[in-house]
Formats: C-alpha cells, sequence, structure tokens
C-alpha cells in the first residue's frame, strides 16, 4: 500500500469548462449561478475526499466568453457559502494580483479561513486579458514580466498582513479588561515598487496560520514564482512525457529557492472521461466532443490570444502567422499552440478542434482511467490532478463511483481525510507567525551578541575595533 497520496482538486465550473458544455442533455442551464448546483457538487466531492474545490477567476469578458464566464460568482463569495455547507474539503479561489489590493485580498481570504476553520488557499494570478485593465482604470495592460515582480510583492504584502496578529495576542481577560496584549499587534509600513501599506490587518489567523499559496506557472516568469512561493502549482500537459519535463523543471527550481520539493504538490489539470467499460467511455467522448462547434472552437481558441478573432482567417489553410499576438496575455499557452501547429503542419480548423475538444489520455474504462491516474503519479509526472468535468453534471458522479474506490483499494487515495484544516490534509505545517520567531529567537541572539569578542563583534556588525 502506498504511503504518498493522490492530491485532487475539483473545479467548479458551473455549466462547463467549454463553450458548448452547457447544451448537453444533463447540464443544469444556470449552474453558473446556482448555489444549490454547487453545494450538490462540493458535498459530492468532500465525500469521495477530493483534497479541495476550485473556483478559477478573471475579470473581463467579452461577447464571445464562455458561457461559464458571461455570468457566475466571484470566487471568495460562493465559496463563503460553501463553507457553511462542508466541513473538511480545501477551498481554494482566484484572486488577480493585478487588479487586487492586497490589504483587501488578506482581509478576505482571512475572512474565508475564519468562516472555513482553516481551509482557505488563495490561487494567486497575474491577468493576462488586455481588457482586464479597462475595467480598473488602466490605459493598457501590465507587461508580461511586470506582472510578476508585481505578484511578488503583493503576495509579500498579503502574508505580511497575515502576521500582523501573533497567535496569543488576544488576551480577551473579562476580570481584567484588557481585550489584546499591544505588544504583539505589529504594523507591516511596507514600502516598495508598487504598494505602500501601514497595516495592521483587522484580523486574526486562523487556525493553519495562513492560507494555502495555489499558482499557475507556465512560462519563465510564471515557473520562478511558483517555485519560489507556491504550495501546490496548476499546469497543463497534454502527455506524460510533457508532464514529466515540467515535474522535473519544477522541482528542481523548488530546491534551488531552498524549498523542499516534496511539500510543493504539481497538480495538471484533466478533463476524465469514465465508462464501465472502454465502449461506453468512448460515445461519452463522442458526446462531449459533438458539443464544439467549429464557431464555438474557434472562440476557445482566441482565448489564450487575449481573445484575438479567428473567424478571419480560411479553416482550411495554414495555422495563420500571428507574430506577437498572444505574447503579452497567456503566453505560455498561445505559444505552446503556435508549436503545436507547426510540428503537426495542421490547418486553422484542425489546430480549433484539436484545442477545444477533451484530450483522449483519461478516457475509458474505471481501470483504464485508474490505470493512467496512477502511471503519472508513480513516474514522476504529477502528485494529483486538478479535474475538470468533460461532461456537465455527470464526470463527477461517474468519476466518484467508479475510479475513487479502485484508487483506494491501490492505496493511492485516502479513505478518510487526515486533519479538519486545509494545512493538516497537504501535510504542511502551520507557519509560525514571523513576529513570534523574531521574539524567540531574541534571547539567543543577544547571547551570542555577548559572547563576541571585540574583533568578532567588529566583524559581525562591520566596525571597527577601538583600543
Amino acid at each position: 500500500m502506498s504511503t504518498r497520496k493522490l492530491r485532487f482538486g475539483f473545479v467548479l465550473h458551473g455549466v462547463g469548462a467549454g463553450w458548448g458544455d452547457w447544451r448537453h442533455e444533463a447540464a443544469v442551464t444556470d449552474a453558473s449561478v446556482n448555489f444549490n448546483f454547487y453545494r450538490e457538487q462540493a458535498q459530492l466531492a468532500e465525500q469521495a475526499k477530493f483534497e479541495f474545490l476550485f473556483v478559477a477567476d478573471s475579470v473581463h469578458i467579452t461577447e464571445r466568453s464562455s458561457p461559464h464566464y458571461l455570468n457566475r460568482f466571484e470566487p471568495l463569495t460562493i465559496l463563503s457559502a460553501l463553507a457553511a455547507v462542508t466541513s473538511r474539503i480545501g477551498l481554494v479561489g482566484t484572486v488577480t494580483a493585478s487588479y487586487s489590493e492586497p490589504y483587501t485580498v488578506a482581509r478576505q481570504f482571512a475572512s474565508l479561513d475564519h468562516i472555513s476553520g482553516g481551509r482557505a488557499g488563495w490561487n494567486v494570478v497575474t491577468s493576462w486579458l488586455d481588457g482586464s485593465a479597462r475595467n480598473y482604470g488602466r490605459g493598457e495592460h501590465y507587461a508580461h514580466d511586470l506582472r510578476y515582480r508585481l505578484a511578488a510583492e503583493h503576495l509579500q504584502v498579503v502574508q505580511g498582513l497575515w502576521d500582523s496578529w501573533e497567535d496569543d495576542a488576544l488576551v480577551r481577560d473579562k476580570a481584567s479588561g484588557q481585550f489584546i496584549d499591544p505588544s504583539k499587534l505589529h504594523r507591516l509600513d511596507h514600502k516598495g515598487e508598487f504598494f505602500s501599506v501601514e497595516g495592521p490587518l483587522n484580523i486574526a489567523r486562523s487556525r493553519q496560520g495562513q492560507p494555502v499559496i495555489f499558482q499557475a506557472g507556465a512560462s519563465e516568469d510564471g515557473k520562478q514564482f511558483a517555485a519560489g512561493h507556491a504550495d501546490a502549482i496548476f499546469f497543463h500537459a497534454d502527455t506524460i512525457e510533457e508532464a514529466q519535463a515540467y515535474y522535473r523543471d519544477v522541482k528542481a527550481r523548488v530546491a534551488a529557492a531552498g524549498r523542499q520539493p516534496d511539500q510543493v504538490a504539481l497538480l495538471p489539470g484533466i478533463r476524465p472521461i469514465v465508462g464501465r467499460t472502454a465502449e461506453e467511455a468512448e460515445h461519452k467522448y463522442q458526446q462531449a466532443a459533438s458539443l464544439v462547434p467549429i464557431e464555438n472552437a474557434l472562440a476557445a481558441l482566441a482565448r489564450p490570444f487575449d481573445d484575438h478573432d479567428f473567424s478571419v482567417y480560411p479553416l482550411d489553410e495554414a495555422f495563420p502567422e500571428l507574430g506577437e499576438i498572444g505574447r503579452n496575455s497567456q503566453q505560455s499557452s498561445s505559444d505552446h499552440i503556435k508549436q503545436v501547429a507547426r510540428d503537426k503542419g495542421w490547418t486553422l480548423r484542425q489546430v480549433a478542434h484539436w484545442h477545444a475538444a477533451p484530450k483522449r489520455t483519461f478516457v475509458g474504462s474505471a481501470e483504464q482511467v485508474a490505470d493512467e491516474i496512477e502511471r503519472w503519479f508513480d513516474h514522476g509526472a504529477a502528485d494529483g490532478f486538478n479535474f475538470f468535468e468533460a461532461l456537465p453534471n455527470s464526470s463527477l458522479k461517474d468519476f466518484a463511483e467508479l475510479v475513487v474506490p479502485i484508487l483506494q483499494a491501490r492505496g493511492l487515495w485516502r479513505s478518510e481525510y487526515e486533519a479538519d484544516t486545509f494545512r493538516g490534509n497537504l501535510g504542511l505545517p502551520v507557519p509560525e507567525n514571523r513576529y513570534t520567531r523574531q521574539r524567540r529567537a531574541a534571547p539567543a541572539q543577544a547571547a551570542a551578541q555577548q559572547a563576541l569578542t571585540p574583533a568578532e563583534e567588529a566583524v559581525e556588525t562591520g566596525g571597527a575595533v577601538t583600543a
């Protein structure tokens, strides 16, 4: 029996991740703003012992955006509501560092962390759609490299604010009338390239110390940022070989950043299609593929290219030369699509259908899908997966009923949650409050300073020895 367990997230994606999913006979057409639908999915994922629920987000739409993105809940609002109807599963939401103030983000996630009893996670993103800037009073979008500098400082500020209160700062002594120990409440006084934040935050730390940090790093800047800061990293790979290359690269970057690679989970996104037989799975796959007519496939393809209009090109000629289009939006995805088109010699129609349709890697009988998951897990391609439904309102049920029991029997999937906080279930330690750590280290540092000879003290302080 394996001691290492799969880490699985489930993506709450309402009417579906694609453009045509809502047309499926089982789809709930208002699912993206239907709390009862989300509650049922959340509770089913928790019953199956998934690691976390995930809500993706962006802050710009056009009339060509996918149906789910056109009309949906804001992440922290729906996750706070779901916190009240779940008890163990993690709650991860996307909030952009590009167009959100650190103090507000720190306060919102700390609130979710308390509401849920220590189950919050933040997916830190840098907005890549050019229109996002116009929704927040900016004339133009941040350049790619600038976005990650801003995100690093944003995260630094948020995590600093989360440590405003030492864990024993709230005395709450009715007899003496002392509510707080003021020596254990700290201002941040941050002044940086992008942000100036005084603090302190007006909410204390939760039972898990700080929310868990997620990131989706694919570009060079993104991978470096994720390796240095994230507890879990989302990524995309079409094949096990692509996943293995990414896994090796990022785990090495995590180690180079002085962190423990086995404490950072790498989670590729998958859209499993499971049948009781391989034939049933194939039938479901054809159903899913049929929901993506070419106009929808072109709209899906446009997304990583900053909603570029592909309808102006001939469908059955070579994939168009796009120059720098996509370089300042979802750079890694747009570069990958261009590379696949070149390598395969595909037409625009072929590229669009390939990009929009579910991949066949995790399509099959329950045993076949479980085998493929285990292969990726055991061969250095993944620590778990981020699960997108391929067929609305059915893929999660099929997976929970058919695949999870097989993985549990193989010792790869938990039978019960190990803890009642998100960090506890991930096997991550509670981060010590930085001011408590400084306070604890101060006596030892003072003692070491007193033990220095005059010459050693001069070296330590950069001063000179005087007679």
